[in-house]
């Protein structure tokens, strides 16, 4: 009896393993060759020429680099965890219902393991609670609403962009340091929650930081991609305000600049844009000098002539190639997304000793930070599931040497001089006068 004991001890534990890798692995993936991601961007409709193609051109990019490993290293091992990247793109057109539906397409039928992009924050608001609800990994690339996060935790949601409280605080605070005579603003924001959160925290900014400064009471908030804008510009040249903010992005920032020259408006005000650097190459020298362009990131029209940064050089030596044109603020943001996911991979993948879970992964990506194509970013808000990173304002001066258009005056403001600290909302924040800003 002992020795049969004895020769079965070997089994036992060899049994034991098996058990013990078995007991492992049901909490990890299964090894995966390739992977499917979800890619959701506009690929129709009046958004997709300045924002939703560039935005899937700089996430083809980054994929196909990834799944070569050719990106600059640190960042050039092969694949997403060792897989092979196939990305299925989605066109964000069409509201928040058919986005829904698009969404739980994929995660039902097409059975991605995350899904990544969302322009517009419409589709971002209406496509979180979804994320929870399936349980599946999502990865917020560009929309601007506070509310994503502050409204409500998240427990598959992750966001790699900044919202609309830094780029408006930055705005203020780039408005004062430049043109302190101009007290009176008014703005014209699209009427849904990127507008309006923009504009609210553009205001609140400027009370804060100048309580000498005095906002319209008639700010315009006219329909999402209405494209005319003739009654509005009446509306603001009647306005005794000096500035004007805008949020505007996709076609309706250029139709605004263009209808606006007609009538000699930026001769008269000063126009704050925060997201107008993606109209800057499309309109060309018909983009009028001395507008206050924002870019959400140390990216784009700001730090073109500035390249020591190998991965910005990578990315605008290599998109500029493929596209034949520059990299835009939505090619930058959907970028970083995709490096973003493939540092969550890599890191979990090493941390298990093999493919991954999803929770594994989730857990990577929570609070790391990380140097992007646009700079440092740092995972420090909403739990570690929202990026800070700096915003810079600069005024647009048409290049006559190289025939494209150009920056001058640049400014850049530090994450934690224009994001509320993690815990704080951000109005609470701005109402107390933003306590603890960092800003050199």
């Amino acid at each position: 009896m002992v020795n049969i004991l004895k020769r079965a001890k070997p089994r036992l534990a060899a049994l034991a393993s098996c058990l013990l890798l078995a007991a492992v692995t049901t909490g990890s993936a299964s090894a995966k060759d390739t992977i499917k991601v979800g890619v959701v961007t506009f690929l129709s409709g009046p958004a997709a020429g300045p924002f939703g193609v560039p935005g899937k051109n700089g996430a083809e990019l980054v994929i196909d680099a990834i799944n070569a490993g050719t990106l600059p290293a640190p960042h050039n091992s092969k694949g997403f965890g060792g897989a092979t990247l196939e990305p299925l793109f989605i066109d964000e057109s069409g509201g928040g219902a058919k986005q829904v539906a698009e969404y739980r397409n994929l995660v039902e039928k097409q059975k991605v393991d995350a899904v990544i992009g969302y322009i517009s924050s419409g589709s971002c608001m209406a496509i979180a609670p979804i994320a929870d609800e399936l349980q599946k990994l999502t990865i917020m690339s560009v929309c601007g609403t506070p509310r994503l996060f502050e409204e409500k935790d998240r427990s598959h949601v992750f966001r790699t962009q900044g919202n609309a409280v830094g780029d408006s605080i930055a705005a203020a605070r780039y408005m004062i340091e430049m043109f302190p005579e101009l007290k009176t603003y008014t703005g014209i924001n699209q009427n849904y929650a990127w507008g309006q959160d923009s504009w609210k925290f553009y205001s609140l900014a400027m009370q804060k930081l100048d309580p000498t400064s005095k906002a319209s009471s008639k700010p315009q908030f006219p329909k999402l991609f209405s494209g005319q804008y003739s009654a509005e510009i009446s509306t603001m040249l009647l306005d005794k305000s000096a500035v004007v903010h805008t949020s505007f992005w996709d076609g309706d920032i250029e139709a605004f600049m263009l209808q606006g020259m007609v009538r000699g408006f930026f001769q008269q005000k000063k126009l704050v844009s925060v997201t107008g650097a993606s109209a800057v190459d499309s309109l060309g020298k018909k983009i009028p000098d001395g507008v206050v362009i924002g870019t959400r990131g140390k990216y784009g029209l700001l730090v073109r002539n500035d390249l020591s940064d190998p991965l910005n050089a990578w990315f605008v030596r290599e998109y500029k190639t493929k596209y034949g044109v520059y990299p835009l603020a939505p090619s930058y943001q959907y970028a970083k997304a995709i490096l973003y996911y493939k540092l969550g991979m890599d890191k979990a993948a090493q941390a298990a000793g093999g493919f991954p879970s999803q929770d594994e992964v989730m857990q990577s990506l929570k609070g790391i930070s990380f140097q992007s194509f646009d700079g440092e970013v740092s995972m420090a808000l909403a739990k570690g599931r929202q990026a800070i990173h700096p915003v810079g304002y600069g005024l647009t001066k048409w290049d006559a040497k190289k025939g494209e258009p150009g920056v001058e005056k640049v400014r850049f403001y530090g994450a934690e001089c224009i994001n509320p600290p993690e815990g704080i909302l951000s109005e609470d924040w701005l109402n107390a006068g933003m306590p603890g800003a960092k800003c050199n």
